[in-house]
């Protein structure tokens, strides 16, 4: 069965340096034999979480948007690649409200004890942080990395890599750094490998 690996792009740019380094992670995925959905959130029609608690005794969302599309997409996957720039020391709005709304994964999981994710899923589901930050300081990436880590928790995706570029307000251009591009295609690859080795029958 082929495994299938989501991208999920929070820049609302497409064709920007965080997209660049994404595509070239997916690709590596594919070429390791995934099926692979880019999904730009900024292309998504939702609103942030209301606290209506619906998610608490259901498994889904009591808002009718985009995101009852997206729920089955991130039960059903694999493993997952995330890039997002760094905004404001912490990930874009729109990405973290996109966050939020797994509140009905965060229900199901920790107060019903009953992951939404099947065991026979979450067994090598795996998942790639790729962060570019314009400025170069240490603390740069702390926010992104907790919040990220707390979403692939929730959502039952162990975090098992990942691809940290600073500096971006000196580099501006991903193109003029091939070994970055390369770095992020060889982590989209390994995950991608794997999956299928995950699938693979073991032999006594």
């Amino acid at each position: 069965m082929v495994k299938k690996v989501i991208g999920l792009l929070g820049s609302p740019l497409p064709e920007g340096n965080t997209a660049q380094l994404l595509e070239r992670a997916v690709q590596g995925a594919r070429d390791a034999g995934c099926e692979v959905e880019l999904i730009p959130v900024t292309n998504l029609n939702f609103q942030g979480c209301q606290e209506k608690f619906f998610c608490r005794d259901h498994e889904t969302c009591i808002l009718d948007d985009d995101m009852q599309q997206i729920y089955p997409k991130f039960v059903e996957m694999n493993s997952l690649i995330l890039a997002t720039p760094v905004m404001t020391m912490g990930v874009p709005g729109t990405l973290k409200s996109f966050m939020d709304r797994f509140q009905v994964f965060f229900m199901a999981k920790y107060c019903r004890k009953q992951p939404l994710v099947s065991s026979d899923t979450m067994a090598g589901r795996n998942g790639i942080f790729i962060c570019i930050s314009g400025m170069d300081i240490p603390e740069v990436f702390v926010g992104p990395k907790l919040t990220v880590r707390a979403f692939f928790d929730i959502i039952d995706c162990q975090y098992r890599d990942e691809l940290l570029v600073n500096g971006m307000d000196r580099i501006r251009d991903i193109r003029t750094r091939p070994d970055l591009l390369d770095a992020a295609y060889k982590k989209g690859y390994a995950l991608g490998a794997s999956l299928a080795a995950a699938g693979q029958p073991s032999v006594k």
